[in-house]
């Protein structure tokens, strides 16, 4: 664990009564708000809201247990009433807390390493052959067993109830996730104890955009109506990260604020060292219009990631890797990105399928005016934000400083996009 996140954790633990903000936090680590909340939550699988709501939670119960009044405990951890504080328990846990205590009371959370014959006796709460192979194939701080075409996925409750109700929501869509459960045998959802358990039936193979074949260009439906039906799906998934999002409570990030603070200082130090040749024009139009715009943006839970997508037919089909995504931001930045990085191959216009992504986005949940304003800008944010990100003598770095100049070049373009 990063040193800076092991001081960020000692010190919400001894601070729990007091106000703690992810600004805050970032600032003794020397970040980047929007770097450090990042970094907080793949190391942690869990926004800084989040994490701080889930220990202020656990030091109450224990508080509650050990026979002091609960009123008072729950008050001095920031909820107003015993009420808020159950209704926010069973929200992280999936249950109220005197369950929750009955299941984990002097118990380790952490998953462990399972012996093979506990998790067959794990495998028969499903209809399921008795002889599947079991093959250990974890990832980070999650356990996941293959067990013939299927996952058995075991992870501590908070972490499991919260991707569980993102995948249920997705799958309202007509989206499937890598945890979407499939019921035992009695119906249940997931196998409960000292961690949860499901089953599922895929989880994220990392497949990043490369060239296509001959064949593949040549069975590819028009690039324009793959792009729009894109656009449709991108809103078919923010639709169920909203429905979620005040649950999951993701930190909230401001997209102005992070350029101006902390990508825009960068680029313009790259912009001299490289010869970019970007004006001074740009960043004050930038300073001065965006930041009036940027507060009129919708904003909600985004996934930040499109690359972690599986796609049937020019649409996403499976949505995977939101377990490490914890923001809330204008929603045009998941559109935009997607944008950019799924699509692979060379044509004619790069915008031009910006353009019917926004347009098949547009379909199901319409563009504001201020976001139809707002394209380039939030475009020219991601660029900013992604040179500053990247190790300056990486190859793809270099490309990332190219393509901003050219898309400030091509600014005009942007006023027809929809």
């Amino acid at each position: 664990m990063q040193e800076f996140i092991k001081s960020s954790l000692d010190y919400i633990e001894q601070n729990l009564k007091t106000d703690i903000t992810a600004e805050e936090l970032a600032n003794m680590a020397n970040y980047s708000l929007w770097h450090y909340c990042r970094l907080f939550s793949q190391v942690t699988g869990s926004s800084v809201a989040s994490y701080i709501l889930k220990r202020r939670l656990d030091y109450a119960l224990t508080e509650i247990e050990s026979g002091r009044k609960a009123v008072d405990v729950v008050f001095e951890y920031g909820f107003d009433t015993y009420a808020g504080f159950y209704k926010a328990f069973v929200k992280m846990y999936g249950c109220s807390p005197k369950k929750y205590l009955s299941i984990y009371k002097n118990k380790n959370s952490e998953v462990i390493i399972m012996q093979e014959q506990d998790l067959r006796k794990i495998l028969e709460n499903w209809a399921l052959p008795a002889d599947l192979k079991i093959e250990d194939v974890s990832e980070y701080d999650w356990k996941i067993w293959k067990v013939g075409e299927y996952y058995l996925r075991a992870n501590e409750r908070s972490k499991m109830i919260r991707n569980i109700k993102i995948a249920k929501a997705l799958d309202k869509q007509g989206l499937s996730s890598e945890f979407l459960p499939i019921p035992t045998k009695s119906g249940d959802e997931y196998i409960d104890g000292e961690n949860i358990f499901i089953l599922v039936k895929n989880i994220y193979e990392p497949r990043y955009p490369g060239p296509l074949t001959n064949e593949e260009i040549k069975n590819m439906e028009p690039r324009a109506q793959s792009a729009f039906k894109l656009g449709q799906s991108m809103a078919r998934i923010h639709k169920a990260f909203k429905e979620v999002q005040d649950d999951v409570k993701p930190d909230e990030v401001n997209l102005y604020k992070q350029v101006i603070e902390w990508a825009m200082p960068e680029v313009k130090k790259y912009n001299q060292k490289y010869n970019m040749g970007i004006s001074d024009e740009f960043f004050n139009d930038y300073a001065e219009n965006f930041g009036k715009l940027c507060e009129k943006l919708p904003k909600q839970f985004i996934h930040r990631n499109p690359i972690q997508f599986s796609y049937e037919n020019g649409e996403i089909a499976s949505v995977f890797g939101f377990q490490y995504y914890n923001e809330i931001n204008v929603r045009l930045f998941d559109i935009i990105y997607c944008a950019g990085e799924v699509n692979a191959q060379p044509f004619d216009d790069p915008l031009e399928y910006q353009k019917e992504i926004l347009k098949g986005y547009d379909s199901i949940s319409p563009l504001t005016e201020e976001e139809k304003q707002s394209i380039f800008y939030v475009t020219v944010s991601i660029g900013m934000i992604f040179i500053a990100y990247l190790d300056e003598t990486l190859d793809v770095a270099e490309r990332n400083r190219e393509a901003l100049v050219m898309l400030i070049k091509d600014r005009a373009k942007f006023s027809n996009l929809v």
